[in-house]
């Protein structure tokens, strides 16, 4: 509770909106803010959707989700999915579609790819993604883009992110919010630090790589 941005969250509460990035440094507090929020929403916080919550391993309450509660608009459904990069293989266990692919006889981006165009991924619902960019290529980057914006223009889907990828910040509509020792904070992505330190090193990579 003493990150800053966890304190933020509990302190002011988040309005969600459409879509959210949550973008800052390794520690910042970007995966604990997702897992608090899934955790209150009804996911588990280990990933997976509402409902597999507890099946990947026993389901302990959530230190921050267990501080928060969740206001739905009218009409809301509970549908949910979280998909975290370092726990995806783990909640394919919990998929029982017998329609579905075989996830784990695929490379790790092409299991995200192929999980993003299940049914899971479709309608209603809130989709959570803790830095899904280390499964992806830049084109599957752009083709999870493109799926996240078709969600939000349904008008019934509300997304939520956490990344390293000014590609995924990118993302059109989204509110970004810059996750680091102020608390969260709302940033254009032209402006994060991020993005400017992508394209000095594209620029000249020598720049970075000397120091090294």
């Amino acid at each position: 509770m003493t990150v800053p941005a966890v304190a933020a969250l509990l302190g002011d509460g988040l309005d969600l909106g459409p879509a959210t990035v949550l973008v800052g440094e390794n520690g910042a507090g970007k995966s604990t803010l997702l897992e608090g929020i899934a955790w209150a929403f009804g996911l588990d916080s280990r990933g997976g959707s509402a409902n597999t919550r507890g099946m990947l391993s026993e389901d302990e309450p959530d230190p921050v989700g267990r501080a928060l509660r969740v206001v739905r608009g009218p009409g809301a459904g509970r549908w949910g999915f979280f998909l975290r990069a370092e726990t995806m293989h783990r909640v394919f266990e919990t998929i029982p579609g017998r329609t579905d692919p075989d996830f784990h006889a695929m490379s790790h981006g092409e299991s995200f790819n192929a999980l993003l165009g299940t049914r899971r991924y479709r309608g209603p619902g809130f989709y959570c993604f803790d830095e899904p960019e280390s499964a992806l290529s830049f084109t599957s980057q752009m083709a999870l883009v493109a799926q996240l914006v078709d969600l939000v223009a349904t008008g019934t889907a509300q997304v939520l992110v956490a990344t390293h990828s000014p590609l995924l910040a990118a993302l059109p509509g989204a509110r970004v919010l810059l996750v680091d020792d102020d608390g969260l904070t709302d940033v254009p992505w032209d402006s994060l630090p991020l993005v400017a330190h992508w394209r000095a090193f594209m620029d000249d990579p020598r720049r970075y790589l000397r120091h090294l």
